[in-house]
């Protein structure tokens, strides 16, 4: 443990501290004005305000169809789609019940959202630098998903409360229609077990989400710059990146869905019944109900992962962090294979 505390000291105190998968020349980007040192406390920092308004934001805005979405998979026969869902939805409640919740998905997800696009950072920077520069160029898919995994880990212990919370909210019609009224309610009858009985549920939902989601956005943005963007990052403007930013992150969105889809059905189902654990929703459920509401799923992750890239690379643009271009090859490890091909060759 020693040398990775040592690390993650290096990483979170050390203003000049860098990723071997963004080496210290590109660090600081073109794009940036330089008032934030990359590695710096103030850099994580931002980057985890970034994540909790980009987060908060894009899922309070989402959150009718969040409703609609939650009551397909704990009721399929009574929500049998998207339209019609929210057809029945507006019947019983009205056009205010579809605002129901409001308060601890946007709580929840914001400080979600801290964690998470802050603690990637952290955690790709750390990571990456236990690596020299070529095998971190080389293993950097790793680094991400690494990075992810470990950062949504912490991030979900920041939205569980809130989840349970919003769940119940929406998908019972006994629950108290306002957070401060439910989450007593809750406490009262299932103590600190009932905040956070949906958390290892929450963690087979969010952690392949996230770890999809960072780990696609990271390739295919190297992939768009490489093969469709015709110049190069560093020619292109602001708006530019910033449209590319976007595209790859509705990509990156529509794998987040399908990967992450079957527990978040199964999160749904424990916390909207009070007795049912992780077994007994599974079997419940079956195969094909793991997929419930998948369609409406797909729609709303990905709008809200290509919202929340954008937000949070026009945040970095705004308030002068740095932005490293996408990972190229470093110039010592394009020799050496530029060697062996001459070799086989040869």
């Amino acid at each position: 443990m020693g040398p990775f505390l040592d690390l993650m000291k290096n990483a979170l105190f050390s203003p000049t501290s860098s990723s071997a998968v963004f080496p210290p020349k590109a660090s600081p980007s073109p794009n940036s004005s330089g008032l934030v040192p990359f590695g710096s406390p103030k850099f994580y920092v931002f980057c985890g305000m970034g994540g909790s308004i980009c987060c908060g934001f894009t899922h309070l805005i989402i959150t009718p169809l969040d409703i609609v979405k939650c009551r397909m998979q704990v009721d399929p026969i009574k929500y049998t789609g998207v339209v019609q869902g929210f057809r029945v939805a507006v019947a019983e409640d009205g056009i205010r019940g579809l605002a129901r919740a409001w308060a601890p998905t946007t709580i929840g997800y914001s400080a979600q959202g801290f964690g998470k696009f802050g603690y990637y950072e952290v955690f790709k920077n750390v990571y990456g630098s236990m690596l020299s520069e070529e095998n971190a160029y080389t293993y950097r898919s790793w680094i991400y998903l690494a990075a992810a995994s470990s950062a949504e880990f912490f991030a979900d212990f920041f939205l569980a409360p809130f989840e349970a919370v919003k769940v119940r909210m929406q998908t019972s019609s006994t629950a108290p229609k306002t957070m401060r009224e439910c989450m007593p309610m809750i406490y009262k009858k299932e103590g600190m077990y009932g905040f956070f009985k949906g958390l290892p549920p929450l963690w087979t939902r969010q952690i392949p989400y996230t770890t999809v989601k960072f780990v696609c956005f990271e390739r295919i943005m190297e992939l768009m710059y490489k093969h469709v963007v015709p110049k190069p990052r560093a020619e292109c403007t602001k708006t530019e990146q910033l449209l590319v930013t976007f595209s790859a992150g509705y990509l990156a969105g529509i794998l987040c869905a399908v990967a992450s889809h079957p527990p978040d059905v199964l999160v749904s189902q424990l916390n909207q019944d009070p007795n049912a654990t992780l077994t007994s929703a599974a079997k419940r459920l079956g195969w094909k109900g793991m997929w419930a509401g998948l369609g409406a799923r797909i729609i709303m992750i990905g709008t809200i992962t290509a919202m929340q890239w954008f937000i949070y690379d026009g945040w970095k643009v705004l308030m002068g962090i740095p932005r490293p271009p996408p990972a190229e090859m470093p110039e010592s490890l394009r020799r050496k294979l530029e060697e062996e091909d001459r070799k086989r060759q040869q």
